[in-house]
């Protein structure tokens, strides 16, 4: 039987509340049976000052993915792969019996037309958007939305078949979160310090990825 697993990507510098209520939230409107928390050792699209070691990010997504159907990995880490196009390629080869939604915010919709092969990523898994208070308006104006239209389905829909089916573009609207990491690296800028130089293993792979190594 086939199952059906959300993955969100991102930094998690710090992963947080929030990154655990919005994947909940998703995971119980798509009806999907867990949901993966890619932990990137560097994001293209983000500068690498100020970012912690990958080791206390992932640390810090596994504390708060206690209890939930949630597995924090660094497996991009280890699949060599740096985009998202090439991570969610390689992922399809390794796990052909799992379907994949791909979980977004729409801040990341806003900008979706500047990552590498976005039409190709679009073409590879269905698209769950989820609203973030401030980019919503972007999110319904920008170039990759325009595109989607034609693609863009009910929840109800997604939940009868529209999950097997790519392109497809999904909203998910819930009462907004207004935690961010960034908010919390201000309140504490020190906080991979609790982490420091210790190391965390992979909760999908089971490697181990060493408090030493640099992102």
């Amino acid at each position: 039987m086939t199952r059906l697993t959300g993955l969100l990507g991102g930094s998690f510098n710090p992963a947080h509340g929030g990154h655990r209520r919005v994947t909940r939230f998703a995971i119980d409107a798509l009806q999907l049976e867990d949901a993966w928390w890619l932990v990137s050792p560097g994001n293209p699209l983000k500068p690498d000052k100020g970012m912690a070691p990958l080791a206390a990010r992932l640390k810090s997504a596994q504390i708060q993915a206690r209890r939930a159907p949630i597995v924090p990995t660094a497996v991009e880490r280890e699949m060599g792969t740096r985009y998202t196009v090439n991570t969610l390629a390689a992922l399809k080869r390794r796990y052909p019996r799992r379907n994949f939604v791909w979980l977004m915010g729409a801040d990341n919709l806003a900008q979706f037309h500047l990552w590498k092969h976005w039409r190709q990523i679009a073409r590879m898994m269905p698209i769950a958007v989820i609203a973030r208070p401030g980019y919503d308006s972007l999110a319904m104006t920008s170039p990759a939305m325009a595109w989607f239209k034609r693609y863009r389905m009910s929840l109800g829909t997604f939940r009868n078949g529209g999950n097997r089916s790519a392109p497809a573009l999904v909203f998910l609207r819930f009462d907004p979160d207004p935690r961010s990491a960034t908010a919390i690296r201000r309140a504490d800028p020190n906080w991979a310090a609790k982490h420091a130089g210790k190391s965390a293993r992979d909760g999908l792979t089971r490697r181990l990825v060493s408090g030493e190594e640099a992102s």
